[in-house]
């Protein structure tokens, strides 16, 4: 067996104390995540990041920080590795199309975030907002990529 990670990214993005987070259907249950979403073949990391965030969302972001890289695996046997990513809204584009599955973005505050708790897609949504709410934040150069040829 060929063991493949899930090479994934994901946008934390605040404005007045609240965070844009999306609710989708997974498997027939509504659940809450940051945008995010896989790296596509030939597509860097921020690109990535930034085409989730919209394609989730309908926002237009700009990606200021790395705030970590994290390690999942989940229940499923799926082992993830996240791109966690601070960003900084820019626009919403009115009646955006958004993913198929996506209910639609929504803008939490930490308390009604925790409130909904058993509806977090991962353990890495609470983690990775304590982590920008701690002030972790990485320069985007560190991550390297080198150019499609």
């Amino acid at each position: 067996m060929i063991w493949t990670p899930h090479a994934t990214v994901a946008t934390i993005v605040e404005q007045n104390g609240k965070y844009l987070l999306v609710e989708e259907v997974v498997d027939g249950a509504t659940v809450l995540n940051q945008p995010a979403g896989h790296i596509e073949e030939h597509e860097s990391i921020q690109a990535a990041a930034i085409r989730e965030t919209l394609e989730e969302t309908g926002w237009h972001v700009k990606l200021t920080d790395l705030v970590g890289i994290y390690n999942y695996h989940a229940p499923n046997g799926v082992t993830y590795y996240r791109f966690s990513f601070a960003a900084k809204a820019i626009q919403q584009v009115p009646d955006a199309p958004l993913d198929e599955g996506i209910i639609g973005p929504v803008w939490l505050s930490l308390d009604e975030l925790q409130a909904r708790r058993s509806q977090w897609r991962s353990p890495l949504v609470q983690r990775c907002i304590e982590d920008f709410a701690a002030g972790k934040r990485y320069p985007l150069d560190l991550i390297y990529e080198h150019p499609n040829e």
